[in-house]
C-alpha cells in the first residue's frame, strides 16, 4: 500500500509537500525537488533557503541489514541518525547525506558527492567522500565572472538570448585530467 500511496502522491503533489507531511521540518524559502528523502522525513531539520535538487538521498538510516542476518542474532536491529541542514544551502544533483550529518549555513555540495561528516559554515565540499574544495566567499567572486543576468526570463526569451552569445560567455574548465 505504501507503494501504491507514493506513486499517487508524486503523480498529484510534489516533494516539498510530502516531505512536510511525512513530519520533515523545513524553513521558509526552500525548494525540494527529489523525491529520495521521505523515509523517517520526521528525523530531518531543513533550514531556510535551502535548494535540494533532483535524486539527492538524504538517509537516515542504513547497514542494519547485515546485523539482521549475518549470524549476528539480531532480528530486530535498527539504527538511526538525524539528518540537520543549515540556512541558505545548495545541494547538487543526486548527492548522498549520510546518517547523522550536520550541514552548517552557506553550503554548496556539489552534485554526486557522498557526505560522510559535518560540513562545517561558509564552505563548498564535494567529492566521494566529500572534503571541502573552496570557501564560499572565493566560490562566489570566481562565479561572478560568469553571470548572465538571465534568471527571471522566459524559458523563450532565455533560450534566444543564450543560443545569441559568443562562447566565451559560458562557464569553461580549463584543467585538464
Amino acid at each position: 500500500m505504501s507503494r501504491l500511496r507514493n506513486f499517487f502522491a508524486r503523480l498529484f503533489s510534489n516533494p516539498l509537500k510530502e516531505c512536510k507531511r511525512n513530519g520533515m521540518k523545513v524553513g521558509k524559502g526552500c525548494n525540494i525537488l527529489s523525491w529520495k528523502i521521505i523515509a523517517e522525513a520526521y528525523l530531518i531539520e531543513i533550514g531556510d533557503y535551502v535548494q535540494i535538487t533532483d535524486g539527492v538521498h538524504l538517509f537516515t538510516h542504513g547497514g542494519g541489514w547485515i546485523l539482521r542476518h549475518y549470524g549476528r542474532g539480531i532480528s530486530d536491529y535498527d539504527s538511526f541518525g538525524k539528518v540537520v541542514i543549515g540556512n541558505n544551502v545548495y545541494i547538487g544533483n543526486n548527492a548522498c547525506i549520510m546518517p547523522g550529518i550536520t550541514i552548517g549555513n552557506n553550503v554548496v555540495i556539489g552534485a554526486a558527492s557522498v557526505v560522510t561528516k559535518n560540513v562545517p559554515d561558509n564552505v563548498v565540499i564535494a567529492g566521494n567522500p566529500a572534503r571541502i574544495i573552496n570557501t564560499i566567499d572565493n566560490y562566489c567572486k570566481k562565479m561572478e565572472r560568469w553571470n548572465l543576468h538571465c534568471k527571471n526570463m522566459s524559458d523563450d526569451k532565455k533560450k534566444v538570448f543564450l543560443l545569441s552569445l559568443d562562447d566565451n560567455k559560458f562557464i569553461k574548465v580549463h584543467k585538464s585530467l
